[in-house]
């Protein structure tokens, strides 16, 4: 991976957002998101994600009512929160779960429920009260959601099999660990595909393991 090269594209388009067509700046998203989550790892992922959350909150500021900028402006968010850690992420999950919130707010459906998945994510991975709103059975009513709108996606099943084998539900679990194995690629997402899938079969694994020992 050429870092040098994708830092000064990155950079650039900073400086030049609105040149973007909103379609054009969601897609940059994706791709830099997948990359740093994929193929960085350490203080360069940490800041690359860091400069996506600048890049996605310049966007919002052209379009603050576009959904699909907003769902992808909540997965920076918790990505990033994610890879810093620390009581400075408790903030950017409030305005991840805003953002997604926002979203769901103006287009139920938004991005085939990647908003309603992410929202889910987010309230069965960050602390409960009084830290944070984490929160078990939110979750789950929000990954169904996502799955209820798109049965066959790759996300709302992986993130639904994480959940469940957290909840030790190990059974269900690897229903839908399967069913995200299964799902169908997606055009100019290949490399979050291929990330994700290789975060799919190291929790089938796990499930695997603990559907041994409760049997």
């Amino acid at each position: 991976m050429k870092i040098f090269k994708l830092w000064v594209c990155t950079t650039l388009m900073l400086h030049s957002l609105s040149g973007f067509a909103e379609g054009e700046k969601l897609f940059q998203l994706q791709k830099e998101w997948a990359v740093a989550m994929y193929e960085e790892s350490g203080k360069k992922k940490e800041d690359h994600l860091l400069q996506l959350t600048d890049f996605a909150n310049e966007a919002l500021n052209q379009a603050p009512k576009d959904p699909e900028l907003l769902t992808w402006s909540g997965i920076v968010f918790a990505s990033y929160a994610g890879q810093a850690g620390g009581l400075n992420a408790l903030s950017w999950v409030k305005k991840a779960k805003a953002n997604l919130e926002t979203a769901i707010a103006i287009n139920s459906t938004v991005l085939q429920g990647s908003a309603w998945t992410s929202l889910g994510s987010l309230y069965y991975q960050v602390p409960g009260w009084p830290l944070s709103f984490g929160d078990a059975k939110k979750a789950e009513q929000c990954l169904r959601k996502a799955i209820q709108i798109n049965p066959k996606g790759i996300d709302p099943n992986y993130f639904m099999a994480d959940f469940l084998s957290r909840e030790k539900r190990w059974d269900e679990a690897m229903v839908y660990a399967n069913q995200a194995l299964e799902a169908p690629k997606r055009p100019g997402r290949e490399l979050a595909d291929e990330g994700r899938r290789q975060e799919i079969m190291v929790l089938t694994e796990k499930i695997r393991q603990n559907q041994k020992k409760s049997s």
